[in-house]
């Protein structure tokens, strides 16, 4: 290890240590945080179970940076370069059209096989595996409903390919030894304010309620349900809010699903993980940044992603919460989109714990508000910066921007080339 990374890491650790902070505990505790980086960043969303297909359900990505992913294989090169550039170990999560098969099948019949190439490479690689049913992007996803369709055939069909999408990810759990989160998103809505509010909504709650009738083991399977405030085709009604799926996850007692970019621009959600989590065992995070509405930009380490770090740390929420990427930017490199989106959703945990909690808590106890803000505000400069350059370092990851370079380099050598 570089010795100037050493000496100004061990400098930083007696700034710390005076405010009771033990370092390598925090760096030890950072190690077991596994992010569930998703593989959709890769390829533009374009999956490979549908050849040639349009984007559709709300789902939409600009530009068309060169290099994207064209097979599972090249998928996975990818992604094994951003996560030699990214420190720690994860998971990857996989939408239901990257299943990696020959065969013409459609997403009703997909079974634990037609991903068995990704349980394999998992093994290898020592990730987990998340998973989610692809209901958008299909033709029986044309008008915008899905499981809260007034057809009873066209719900029927993603009432199974829900269900299949259970089993597969029960079968991820059972192969890697962890559990698999299995997320439920549909774009279900009407673009134009509805009559009926209610009757989507009533056949979205029987079509889950059918779904999750399957008996999946705990132990491999978390079902998550996600809501959205709206979107393309989905301006002035979904059927999913998060009103909706608030009241389903805490009644059916599954993960609650908050995406950042999933409400109103100017609301945080932040705010809404300590209530969440004082009723629901577990939780789901999508972290993505909102600009003007759900637009998935790539993951800065701006204020609301420090907050959303600081209140899982200070809430003691983490051992609790799953933490996802969810962004697609196809302007810029997609390898380097995931690379500093993950490294900034790490960063900000470690500010987050090298935060005297349990000091600010206790002055906090006894109304001693100026010196709360005091050190809140001084620790925003407190050498964190030294602390993360030596936990890059020892887990063989590069330092600060060097991993640009070695993006640029697999561009020239493998990306240019597709």
């Amino acid at each position: 290890m570089d010795q100037s990374i050493l000496t100004s890491y061990n400098e930083a650790k007696k700034l710390y240590a005076a405010h009771g902070i033990d370092v390598e505990k925090v760096l030890e505790r950072l190690a077991q945080i596994k992010i569930s980086i998703h593989c959709w960043q890769g390829d533009d969303v374009q999956g490979f179970l549908f050849k040639d297909k349009e984007l559709s359900g709300g789902i939409a990505v600009t530009g068309s940076y060169p290099g994207r992913a064209g097979t599972p294989d090249q998928l996975r090169q990818d992604l094994e370069k951003a996560l030699s550039l990214i420190p720690g170990k994860h998971k990857v999560n996989l939408h239901a059209i990257y299943a990696d098969t020959d065969e013409e099948v459609d997403l009703d019949e997909l079974e634990p096989r037609h991903f068995q190439s990704w349980v394999d490479w998992a093994k290898e690689q020592g990730l987990g595996l998340d998973f989610n049913p692809t209901c958008f992007s299909h033709p029986k996803a044309a008008d915008g409903f899905t499981l809260s369709h007034s057809d009873k055939e066209i719900r029927n069909f993603w009432i199974k390919h829900c269900k299949a999408s259970r089993i597969i990810a029960e079968h991820f759990g059972k192969e890697l030894g962890q559990p698999c989160v299995t997320n439920f998103w549909v774009p279900d809505g009407y673009k134009d304010t509805p009559v009926d509010r209610l009757a989507p909504r009533v056949r979205l709650k029987e079509s889950l309620d059918e779904i999750f009738s399957v008996e999946i083991d705990p132990l491999y399977n978390i079902d998550a349900v996600e809501s959205k405030l709206f979107g393309i085709g989905s301006e002035s009604y979904v059927v999913g809010s998060h009103e909706f799926y608030m009241g389903y996850g805490l009644t059916r007692g599954k993960a609650i699903c908050l995406d950042a970019g999933h409400f109103h621009p100017t609301e945080m959600i932040s705010n809404k993980l300590s209530s969440i989590l004082m009723f629901s065992e577990q939780l789901l995070l999508h972290v993505s940044r909102p600009v003007r509405w759900d637009s998935d930009h790539v993951v800065t380490m701006d204020d609301e992603m420090l907050e959303i770090a600081r209140e899982l740390v200070r809430g003691d929420l983490l051992s609790r919460t799953n933490m996802g990427l969810d962004f697609f930017d196809g302007s810029i490199n997609h390898i380097a989109a995931w690379v500093i989106g993950t490294r900034n959703t790490i960063k900000a945990l470690l500010r987050a714990m090298l935060e005297p909690v349990e000091e600010l808590k206790r002055i906090e106890r006894v109304g001693d508000y100026t010196s709360r803000l005091a050190l809140v505000e001084e620790f925003k400069s407190y050498p964190f910066g030294a602390v993360w350059d030596y936990y890059c370092a020892s887990q063989n990851t590069p330092v600060r921007e060097q991993w640009l370079a070695e993006v640029k380099r697999y561009e020239q050598e493998v990306l240019s080339a597709r």
